[in-house]
C-alpha cells in the first residue's frame, strides 16, 4: 500500500473536536510524626494538591466522557477542556479499574462533538489508525499508525486480552485520548 494514498484528514477532521483534556486534581494529606509530637494537634500535618493530566473522549453529544481509569484515579475534582478551551467540571459516573476504563460526564446546554463507536473486533493487524489526544491542554493532536498487535495481556492480566497495540507515537498525556481508523470511528 503506498502511505501517500491514505488520506487522514476526514477521520483527523472528525475527532479532533471530540478528544478533551482532562485534569485530575487529588488532595493529599501528609504527616511529619516529628512535627506532631512536637507541636500537637494536627500540626504536623499538611494538606496539599496533587494534580494529573490526560485525555479523555466524547462518546455522546449529551457530554458523557470515556478516558483511562489511572488518569482520574483518587481525584476530588475532574476538570474537563474541550478543543474550544471551554473548561467543565466533570462527575465520575463510573470505572472498571481491570479494563483501565472511566466514564465521566459534563453538563453542557449544547450538542457536543463526539466520535461514534467502531466493532474493535473487526479491526486488523495492519490497519492504519490514528491516536488523538490533548496531553498538554493546548488542543488536541493527532498521529498516524498502524495496529501492530491485537489481544495483548498487559500487566500479567490474562483474563483481559483486549488491548490493541499501535505504533502510532503518543506522549504521556495521550492516556484517555481516542483511537480511531480511518473513518474516524472509535476502535479503542
Amino acid at each position: 500500500i503506498d502511505a501517500s494514498t491514505i488520506d487522514f484528514t476526514v477521520a483527523a477532521e472528525k475527532t479532533l473536536n471530540a478528544v478533551v483534556h482532562v485534569k485530575n486534581t487529588a488532595i493529599r494529606t501528609q504527616t511529619n510524626p516529628y512535627a506532631e509530637y512536637l507541636f500537637g494537634n494536627g500540626r504536623g500535618t499538611k494538606r496539599y494538591e496533587q494534580v494529573g493530566t490526560g485525555s479523555g473522549v466524547i462518546i455522546s453529544s449529551d457530554g458523557y466522557i470515556v478516558t483511562n481509569n489511572h488518569v482520574i484515579d483518587k481525584a476530588n475534582e475532574i476538570e474537563i477542556t474541550l478543543n474550544d478551551k471551554k473548561k467543565y467540571k466533570a462527575e465520575l459516573i463510573g470505572t472498571d479499574k481491570d479494563n483501565d476504563i472511566a466514564l465521566l460526564k459534563i453538563d453542557v446546554d449544547m450538542d457536543l462533538p463526539y466520535v461514534p463507536f467502531a466493532d474493535s473486533d473487526y479491526i486488523k493487524v495492519g490497519e492504519w489508525v490514528l491516536a488523538v489526544g490533548n496531553p498538554y491542554n493546548l488542543t488536541s493532536t493527532v498521529t498516524a499508525g498502524i495496529v501492530s498487535a491485537k489481544g495483548r495481556d498487559l500487566e500479567g492480566n490474562s483474563a483481559i486480552d483486549s488491548f490493541i497495540q499501535t505504533d502510532a507515537a503518543v506522549n504521556p498525556g495521550n492516556s484517555g485520548g481516542a483511537l480511531v481508523n480511518t473513518r474516524g470511528e472509535l476502535v479503542g
